[in-house]
């Protein structure tokens, strides 16, 4: 156990100390400006707790991914601590875990941690990007009074560094009329569910070095209704890895994250949905031209 908490995947010890790990998988149970459904808080321990039923061979790309090392860290909990003081401790954080080599898989919590996470990896990796697999654009300049709400991530995002949005089929006035004017390509659910077409397209769009973050609700809610802000259509899950395996192929993955998981109780297949995504990630970051 780490800190009296599940390891992700329950990896054996001699993988999942931190000096011998590649990656580090962090929770970060942050709940703050969630605007409709409670509960994100609980979802880095729910995914935590259904890892534990992964198998470790990923038939796929026929390996066991947990042999790179995976770390699992303590929880960060800022929800109690001033908004921009808990999202300055996450950056220096973040920059810590990457100085020591480790790739950072973030598991949320609300969409809003992501900023300064991905503030830190771009000091590390200059010609970032970042690929956003979401139902919502979160262009907002604010919401609900703050720059830092979850609707306003990827408006932060665009100005750290450009970005690639997938599953799209959200969005309020406002940000349509800003998207001329900001550094990101947007790729509609309408125009790619049930199709391949887009994906060489999305991935030409990314930089060489790419961060990758999902919001859960950017699936189908036929397979992922634990979310505080369910939006009907959405990706698949072989959408979603055709989409993420590819990018992999052909970019350097150099950080992720899981986030906007509302745990449902005594329905766990959401829970488990978002541990198997992970540790797919890891497959295709580490493994992903096999």
């Amino acid at each position: 156990m780490t800190g009296g908490a599940p390891r992700f995947l329950e990896v054996p010890v001699q993988f999942s100390s931190y000096s011998h790990s590649r990656v580090v998988v962090w929770p970060l149970p942050y709940e703050r400006t969630t605007s409709w459904g409670q509960g994100t808080a609980r979802g880095p321990g729910a995914i935590l707790e259904a890892s534990a039923q992964v198998e470790y061979y990923d038939e796929e790309l026929d390996w066991e991914p947990f042999h790179v090392g995976i770390h699992t860290l303590p929880a960060t909990d800022i929800s109690d601590v001033a908004e921009q003081a808990g999202l300055n401790q996450l950056y220096e954080e973040a920059g810590r875990h990457l100085s020591a080599g480790k790739f950072i898989l973030d598991l949320g919590g609300e969409h809003s941690l992501s900023t300064p996470i991905i503030r830190a990896v771009k000091d590390k990796f200059p010609s970032l990007s970042v690929l956003q697999i979401d139902a919502h654009a979160d262009l907002r300049e604010t919401y609900d009074g703050t720059p830092h709400s979850h609707a306003c991530v990827m408006r932060r995002v665009v100005e750290i560094c450009p970005a690639v949005q997938v599953g799209i089929r959200s969005m309020s006035r406002e940000e349509r009329d800003a998207l001329p004017e900001l550094p990101t390509t947007v790729f509609y659910a309408r125009d790619i569910v049930g199709s391949t077409e887009w994906v060489e397209d999305a991935v030409g769009a990314l930089s060489d070095h790419v961060y990758l973050t999902i919001d859960v609700d950017g699936l189908d809610p036929a397979i992922m209704p634990a979310t505080g802000t369910p939006e009907p259509g959405g990706l698949g899950w072989y959408e979603a890895l055709n989409l993420i395996r590819r990018v992999a192929q052909t970019r350097k993955i150099v950080g992720a994250d899981i986030v906007e998981l509302m745990p449902i109780e005594g329905q766990p297949a959401s829970d488990f949905l978002c541990a198997k995504l992970a540790y797919k990630v890891v497959s295709y970051v580490f493994g992903g031209s096999r």
